[in-house]
């Protein structure tokens, strides 16, 4: 009886205190990690942003334009194709 109860502890002391350390990732910030432009050689799709429907008042501009990259302003949900190079 003693042997079997010390034997209980002792196996329950090792699946414990000899468990492997769980390392955490470190989570990724992607605002700091640096990627390289497209290669916009030959390519022409750039979209523009403008501020309301009236499409006056241009706020930005994502994409390749004239064959380079470009990204400026901001994002609107009033977008269209810029096909001027």
């Amino acid at each position: 009886m003693r042997a079997s109860i010390v034997c209980g502890l002792l196996a329950s002391a090792l699946m414990v205190g000899c468990g492997v350390p769980v390392e955490q990732e470190e989570e990724t910030n992607l605002s700091t990690q640096e990627a390289p432009f497209p290669d916009c050689n030959g390519m022409h799709d750039a979209i523009d942003f403008y501020s309301d429907a009236t499409y006056t008042t241009l706020v930005g501009r994502r994409g390749c334009h004239c064959g380079l990259w470009s990204r400026w302003g901001t994002t609107s949900s009033y977008s269209v194709p810029n096909w001027d190079c």
